[in-house]
């Protein structure tokens, strides 16, 4: 069975001076099937898919889940209600079967190819959402979504690709401006590029040296940069920052590298500015972009390559 699994937690921290992993401790964890009626065979998607996006619901009682498979993008509505925690061995947990509280199809995404990479972002007022979906070849869609209203879709636009979608396709990756939401990020693996558009008006492309495998627009950035031109990127066993606005060496005015032998696979930032990437090495590491330091790492924290794809991560000084 296709199941969606979810995780609660308290807010973590992670100092100057590290402490143990018990510093984050989980409320609930839980796991969806998905219906059989809704979705029987999932499309195999990529190696580190990003293709689930979660959104807690003002009450916090449940939670939706916007997820793809295929050309389509489908939500399930999950009950949150009643905080519950099972632990196995050495302190396992166990998560705990939720209820499916309704299953739909999101219409307003029509892709000719596999979707790569789905993406939520908060819109104007408490009911809006904004969901952008990207496939294999660079297409893109955004839509505005009411989380009230029976009709959950406002309004849409589509991208196609800049360079027509010329090619073979791989995965694709996108994030919004945390300030302008009308600006967005769209990576391609294969390509080894990275597309700004506002909204459906192409802005530049920035050729990355290795395979891109996630990208992230920094919620605040400490060098005086305005942080709506800056982004994160993780390429091959590479962390680079790249300012948009900037011409010199393409753009890229950052590298800094990961671990010896292995590949970055995702990058998170906090409100704070620090910069964490993660991947085959198991390890999390958070960056300090004012000295471009390791300011701390948690080693052997999975047990299986690390992606962060889908959700933010706070870290609070």
């Amino acid at each position: 069975k296709a199941r969606v699994s979810l995780a609660c937690g308290k807010r973590g921290a992670i100092e100057r001076h590290a402490r143990p992993p018990a510093m984050l401790s989980a409320r609930s964890l839980r796991k969806a099937s998905i219906p059989p009626s809704l979705l029987s065979d999932p499309s195999p998607g990529c190696l580190q898919p990003t293709r689930l996006a979660v959104h807690v619901n003002g009450d916090g009682g449940s939670c939706s889940a916007y997820f793809a498979s295929g050309c389509r993008v489908y939500k399930l509505e999950i009950s949150m209600e009643e905080e519950m925690l099972s632990r196995g061995k050495e302190s396992l947990l166990i998560p705990i079967n939720a209820q499916v509280i309704s299953s739909s199809v999101v219409d307003r995404c029509p892709h000719r190819s596999e979707i790569q990479s789905v993406v939520l972002a908060e819109g104007e007022g408490d009911s809006c959402l904004i969901l952008g979906t990207v496939d294999s070849y660079g297409h893109l869609i955004v839509s505005r979504l009411d989380t009230v209203a029976e009709d959950i879709d406002r309004a849409s636009y589509s991208v196609p690709p800049h360079d027509s979608g010329v090619g073979e396709g791989s995965w694709a990756g996108l994030c919004f401006s945390p300030t302008h939401h009308s600006t967005v990020a769209v990576a391609r693996e294969l390509c080894k590029s990275i597309d700004i558009y506002d909204q459906d008006i192409h802005i530049r492309s920035l050729r990355t040296l290795w395979y891109p495998s996630s990208v992230r627009f920094p919620q605040c950035f400490p060098q005086g940069s305005e942080c709506s031109s800056i982004l994160a990127i993780t390429e091959g066993p590479q962390l680079s920052i790249w300012d948009f606005r900037m011409h010199n060496n393409g753009g890229c005015v950052q590298r800094v590298s990961g671990p010896t032998g292995g590949i970055l696979y995702s990058v998170c930032t906090s409100p704070s500015g620090l910069i964490a990437v993660g991947g085959t090495d198991r390890a999390v590491t958070i960056y300090d972009p004012r000295r471009w330091s390791a300011l701390s790492r948690w080693v052997g924290c999975s047990k299986y390559e690390v992606g962060l794809p889908a959700s933010d991560v706070t870290f609070c000084s």
